[in-house]
């Protein structure tokens, strides 16, 4: 639809000596929370393949299809 507001994360990053102590899941459902409340649909999230099970099993995202064009 049209208009629509499509929020996304993008270059998520915690620092090595704070990871594992759920910072970066935290910041995720406050961005869950905040786009929700916003009355946004859908919150896209872009990363690089090896943080696929952060993502999907520890954040909740479902892997889709999506389309790329290299630019540079």
């Amino acid at each position: 639809m049209a208009g629509q507001v499509r929020p996304f994360i993008l270059d998520t990053m915690v620092a090595g000596r704070a990871r594992h102590r759920g910072i970066g899941t935290g910041l995720i459902a406050t961005a869950v929370h905040h786009a929700r409340a916003a009355g946004c649909d859908w919150l896209h999230v872009d990363f690089e393949d090896h943080l696929s099970g952060f993502y999907f099993q520890s954040c909740g995202f479902s892997p889709t299809n999506t389309g790329l064009i290299a630019l540079s």
